[in-house]
């Protein structure tokens, strides 16, 4: 489903050169869940903004579901449609209500009716718990609720892939909780999913690979299994004495 060849993606500014993506080779299956662990600035969430376009890459190629991001005559737009993405901030229309929020898109871009994307908005937030809150604007309603909103609104457009970048990291710790659990239930559907979180419980738990990156580079990959309990890599083995 996302094949990642030698990606690289450099950022320069102030005479400094920046190799954020330094020669990355990813591939994800249809299906599959991939959590990506890592340090701040280890090149995670550039990485995964390459994947559906947000961000240029220098070199390398990425194919979503067989279409090459690098050809001049891919139409980026079209790639994103098919790949949700969900932030550390949530994003929300403030302007609109949750259900506006969800129903948008789906009449701009996949020119459904009226009536069939606030019948598919609201069979949404009931899938993620929140049918009571469609009326309500996203000022109204807590993080973890908006987030979930977020997850919804994604999910609308039947994306064939979901990129989540540290969707909790911008919540409160109770909160944290109701958002993974949303995830997980993505993930025993079959969803294929690829996850930058610090949450190590939920890569253990719900990821079929995981894979370390450390300044810009794929450093380890390997089951949750296997990179718990026995990494091979010693900066690896560095990072989870820190973070367990």
């Amino acid at each position: 489903m996302i094949s990642a060849q030698n990606v690289t993606k450099i950022f320069t500014g102030r005479g400094i050169t920046v190799r954020a993506v330094d020669n990355v080779s990813v591939e994800v299956a249809s299906g599959e869940v991939v959590v990506i662990i890592g340090p701040s600035g280890s090149g995670k969430s550039t990485f995964l903004r390459c994947i559906n376009g947000l961000e240029l890459f220098n070199s390398g190629h990425i194919f979503i579901d067989k279409v090459d991001l690098a050809h001049k005559k891919t139409n980026l737009n079209h790639i994103r449609a098919e790949v949700g993405m969900v932030f550390q901030q949530f994003n929300l229309f403030p302007h609109k209500t949750v259900l506006e929020n969800l129903t948008l898109a789906q009449m701009r871009v996949r020119k459904r009716s009226k009536a069939v994307a606030i019948e598919k908005g609201r069979q949404l937030l009931k899938k993620v718990g929140i049918s009571e809150k469609a009326d309500e604007y996203p000022s109204r309603l807590s993080g973890g609720q908006q987030q979930r909103v977020a997850i919804a609104r994604a999910l609308a457009m039947d994306p064939k892939i979901m990129l989540f970048d540290e969707p909790t990291s911008a919540l409160d710790p109770e909160m944290v909780g109701e958002v993974l659990d949303v995830m997980k239930q993505l993930a025993r559907e079959g969803m294929t999913m690829v996850v930058v979180t610090h949450e190590m419980g939920f890569a253990r738990e719900v990821a079929d690979r995981v894979i370390f990156m450390d300044e810009g580079k794929v450093v380890e990959v390997g089951t949750p299994e296997h990179f718990f309990t026995n990494p091979r890599e010693e900066r690896a083995k560095l990072f989870l004495k820190q973070v367990l």
